[in-house]
């Protein structure tokens, strides 16, 4: 007897924790393998400024509609400061993250947003869906 009730206590234990790590696992997913872009800008900024802006944005939604979320975020704002010490921003950026991974492109952005959208838009694919298939 004593048997018999150990063991229904050993089964009910691995199926709590089994059930719990499977129940972790799937909440970890969901954030990991989100792909977020962040602008990071001043209050004052230029044409060019802008114009990675408004590039990046409209390229990201014509590439993968809803499956990447693209925030704009003033660094002067205080409401913005912990998600820039978070990430690491200490002025004007234009960065891609899943998870852990962050891809800083703010150098292409600002070469080829106004110069060479087309070219601007290449880049964006090309490291967007590299982070799609981590």
């Amino acid at each position: 007897m004593k048997r018999i009730t150990f063991l229904s206590f050993f089964i009910f234990l691995m199926s709590s924790f089994l059930c719990g790590a499977q129940t972790q696992k799937k909440e970890n997913t969901g954030s990991v393998n989100q792909v977020e872009a962040y602008y990071f800008h001043n209050t004052s900024r230029c044409v060019t400024c802008k114009t990675v802006e408004a590039e990046a944005k409209a390229d990201l939604q014509n590439l993968y509609g809803n499956q990447v979320t693209f925030k704009a975020l003033n660094l002067e704002d205080d409401a913005n400061k912990a998600i820039a010490e978070k990430l690491e921003v200490s002025g004007q950026t234009l960065l891609l993250v899943k998870g852990t991974k962050k891809i800083n492109i703010t150098n292409e952005g600002f070469m080829y947003a106004r110069t060479n959208p087309a070219k601007f838009k290449k880049i964006i694919k090309e490291k967007v869906d590299g982070l799609l298939d981590l």
